[in-house]
C-alpha cells in the first residue's frame, strides 16, 4: 500500500527494490544509474517526516516583526493645526528640497568629511542616538535644547552632528530607514528637541518613494507621536508647535497617509 507521500508525489522513475539495497555506500558515488536513484531512495528514507529549527531568539533582528498600524492621529486642539495653505506651502518646499538632495546627491558625497566626523555602524543604534543628538541630550545630562546656551567652542560629540548635505549624501536607503527607525523610537519616550527634528526633516527628504512597508509603518508612527505630543501642548506659542505640525504634513501630505492630515475647513 502506498504512503501518503507517494500518493500526492507520485515516483516519476520507477526504482526496483532491489536485494543489495543495504549495501549500498552512502559516503561513495553511485556507480551507473540505477544505483543513483535508489541511493536518492535511501537518503530520503532516513530523513525524519518532521523537522523542527532549533532558533535562537537572540540572533533574531530586533524589529523583524512589522506593525502597520491603521490608527489615526490624535485631533489637534483648537487653533493648534495649521492651514490648508500652510500645508501646501511645506509640501512645495519639501518637495524642493528632495529635489535639490538628488541632483545633488554625488557632488556633495563627493567632498571629504571633516577628521571629526566619524559615523556610527548601520547598527550601531546607540552610536546613531549620540551622533545625530549628541551626547548631552541622549545621556540626559543637561537641559535638552541645546541650542538656548552654545558652548564656546562648539563640540559636535556633545551637540550631535547636524544633517549636512556631505553627511546625508552619503546614506544609502538601507541606511536612512535603519537611522529613521532608531530616531523615531527613541522619541517614543523623550521629548522633543531641534536636533531631532532637523534629522527627521533631512531623512524624511532622503526617504525614496515609493516606500517599503517598514518605511510606510515608521512615518505613521512618527505622525503619531507628533500628534500626541501636540494634544499635550498648553500654549499655540509653543517654540514645538511648527515643527510638530510640519512633520506631521509632510508624512500625510507629501507620503500620502492622507487619514493622518490635519483636517481643514
Amino acid at each position: 500500500m502506498k504512503s501518503d507521500v507517494e500518493e500526492l508525489m507520485p515516483r516519476l522513475l520507477p526504482v526496483e527494490s532491489g536485494a543489495g539495497a543495504e549495501d549500498l555506500d552512502l559516503n561513495g558515488p553511485p556507480r551507473n544509474p540505477r544505483e543513483y536513484l535508489r541511493q536518492v531512495q535511501l537518503e530520503a528514507s532516513l530523513c525524519p517526516e518532521v523537522v523542527v529549527a532549533q532558533i535562537d531568539p537572540k540572533k533574531l533582528k530586533k524589529k523583524q516583526t512589522i506593525n502597520a498600524s491603521v490608527a489615526g492621529c490624535h485631533a489637534a486642539p483648537e487653533g493648534f493645526s495649521p492651514s490648508l495653505s500652510w500645508q501646501r506651502h511645506q509640501v512645495g518646499n519639501f518637495s524642493d528640497v528632495r529635489q535639490s538632495i538628488t541632483k545633488n546627491r554625488i557632488h556633495w558625497s563627493s567632498h571629504t568629511l571633516d577628521d571629526n566626523v566619524l559615523m556610527p555602524q548601520l547598527t550601531d543604534e546607540e552610536g546613531w542616538m549620540k551622533f545625530c543628538l549628541g551626547e548631552t541630550v541622549y545621556l540626559g545630562t543637561s537641559s535638552c535644547n541645546t541650542d538656548a546656551e552654545p558652548e564656546p567652542a562648539l563640540d559636535y560629540s556633545k551637540v550631535g552632528f547636524p544633517p549636512f548635505l556631505t553627511i546625508v549624501s552619503r546614506l544609502n536607503q538601507s541606511t536612512v530607514l535603519m537611522v529613521l527607525e532608531i530616531l523615531i523610537c527613541w522619541f517614543e519616550e523623550h521629548e522633543f528637541v531641534p536636533q531631532l527634528g532637523r534629522w527627521l526633516y533631512a531623512l524624511l527628504a532622503c526617504l525614496e518613494k515609493p516606500l517599503l512597508p517598514e518605511a510606510h509603518s515608521s512615518i505613521r508612527q512618527l505622525a503619531r507621536r507628533c500628534a500626541q505630543l501636540r494634544s499635550t501642548l498648553e500654549s499655540q506659542e509653543d517654540e514645538k508647535l511648527p515643527a510638530l505640525n510640519l512633520l506631521i504634513c509632510l508624512v500625510a501630505r507629501y507620503f500620502e497617509q492622507g487619514d493622518l492630515a490635519d483636517q481643514t475647513e
